[in-house]
């Protein structure tokens, strides 16, 4: 039977150390045997797990003999690594067990140095605190998990669901996956990313900064077909001095910027309308219904009748 060990730190999110918990603990092999042995290790007997205290059966020597170690996150992102704990985890790596973060978990195999030099995903809202505080790491934000092999991360809160059933897969295939899947209440396989939960800011310049008042002007033309160059003449400069200054105080072009303007105002009016998808394109600033479905999934994962579907 394959043992998992689920790596209760101090400050653990309930909802992130039931996940494994529950979906491995549902899994059943088709003779019906259970497919994996559940432990809940901790470097302490008690711990704290916010709403509750949480008393965990077995100590970190837990971790020693486990198939896999799950590594839920904590409320403060980056907590103090014990000494043990970043032991526990780098000899696991190094026995060749499998390792996997759920949410900002990653932040703790990160500091463990176990994600040096690999691409990982946590909670799209600290993929960008992940990526200033560990600069060798890869930081994808837009996905719900990255499997690289021995080493597993997972995107926010639900998305530890699709990495846990993505491993149920790995381990006894797809048919014990979809099973656990249905006990779950949950899809086997989400379309898209994490990209379709992420809100974009449409205006990431400081209040007050000289991009202010061309930034106002693009949200209320974004239905307008605006070449770089017009946009340069509405700010009363070249395009280059442009380009430079949107890139200073935005992090993006202007082109950009405002490709993702019209896709936040097309997801609110897939929300809040029954416009069709053509009329909603056309609404938004795409010449086409092809380039508004295209522009659409590239920046969300999915499509717009999916998107539509999935928070309409």
């Amino acid at each position: 039977m394959h043992t998992v060990a689920v790596l209760a730190l101090d400050q653990v999110i309930p909802f992130d150390l039931a996940t494994p918990i529950e979906t491995f603990s549902r899994a059943r092999l088709p003779d019906g045997r259970p497919g994996y042995r559940i432990r809940v290790c901790a470097e302490r007997p008690e711990v704290a797990a916010g709403a509750f205290a949480l008393r965990a059966p077995w100590g970190l020597e837990g971790l020693r003999d486990a198939d896999t170690v799950i590594v839920p996150g904590t409320t403060a992102p980056v907590p103090p690594l014990p000494a043990a704990v970043r032991e526990e985890l780098r000899a696991a790596a190094a026995r060749g067990t499998r390792i996997a973060s759920i949410c900002v978990g990653t932040f703790v195999l990160a500091e463990a140095g176990l994600l040096d030099g690999l691409r990982a995903t946590t909670h799209w809202i600290a993929a960008d605190q992940l990526a200033a505080a560990y600069p060798a790491v890869e930081v994808d934000p837009d996905v719900l998990y990255v499997d690289n092999g021995q080493i597993l991360t997972s995107a926010g809160a639900a998305a530890g669901l699709d990495l846990c059933l993505h491993m149920v897969r790995r381990d006894y295939g797809s048919a014990v996956a979809a099973d656990s899947a249905r006990l779950s209440v949950m899809p086997l396989e989400r379309e898209g990313g994490q990209a379709q939960f992420i809100v974009h800011d449409h205006s990431p310049a400081p209040a007050g900064s000289a991009l202010e008042p061309l930034l106002d002007w693009l949200r209320e033309n974004l239905a307008r077909e605006l070449s770089l160059a017009e946009i340069a003449a509405h700010a009363g400069t070249s395009t280059r001095t442009l380009m430079r200054r949107f890139r200073e105080q935005t992090g993006t072009t202007p082109l950009q910027w405002l490709h993702r303007a019209r896709v936040r105002q097309a997801q609110h009016l897939l929300e809040t309308t029954d416009h069709s998808v053509e009329r909603i394109g056309a609404q938004v600033g795409f010449g086409s219904a092809t380039a508004f479905r295209d522009r659409f999934k590239r920046t969300t994962g999915v499509s717009p009748v999916t998107y539509r579907r999935t928070f309409g």
